[in-house]
């Protein structure tokens, strides 16, 4: 009786991990990316496409907002300049309210973002999809900040 319970529930799991969807493989594959990120993972420019865009919103203290928009060569820059103090400050990025959404050929996942230094959450979306090699990759990533100091560095780099 116990060998076929047991035998029942191997089969039962087997099948449905069998039957796991494309938005659970790109929840899984989001869920790596955090753990890599909030561990400055050395390996975090993997996760990305290589022309992926990368969008703050910055909100403003009277509430406007103004996107600044780079690429992925500027923001791995940013993040190996930034990583020093924010791993110091014990600084992480938990992601809540996940919905996943199939957009074309890509999967978009909006999210509420709350950085473990404040008790805000703000918006944040990342488009997902597969590269030439089959792998998932970030094609875009959008996240609103209270940060305006972005603003003033995307405009130097305009000069």
């Amino acid at each position: 009786m116990f060998k076929k319970l047991v035998i029942s529930l191997i089969l039962i799991l087997a099948g449905s991990v069998s039957f796991a969807g494309p938005s659970e493989d790109v929840a899984a594959f989001f869920d790596k990316y955090v753990a890599a990120a909030n561990s400055y993972d050395e390996n975090i420019p993997t996760f990305y496409a290589p022309d992926a865009k990368i969008i703050r919103v910055v909100v403003k203290k009277d509430g406007t907002k103004e996107s600044v928009v780079t690429d992925t060569g500027v923001y791995m820059k940013q993040l190996r300049m930034n990583s020093k103090l924010a791993k110091v400050r014990n600084y992480k990025n938990y992601y809540t309210d996940r919905v996943i959404t199939q957009v074309g050929n890509d999967y978009k996942l909006t999210c509420k973002r709350q950085p473990s230094l404040s008790d805000y959450k703000l918006p944040a979306h990342f488009v997902i999809g597969k590269d030439s090699s089959g792998n998932y990759k970030i094609k875009e990533e959008s996240m609103d900040t209270y940060q305006t100091a972005i603003l003033v560095g995307a405009k130097r780099q305009s000069k």
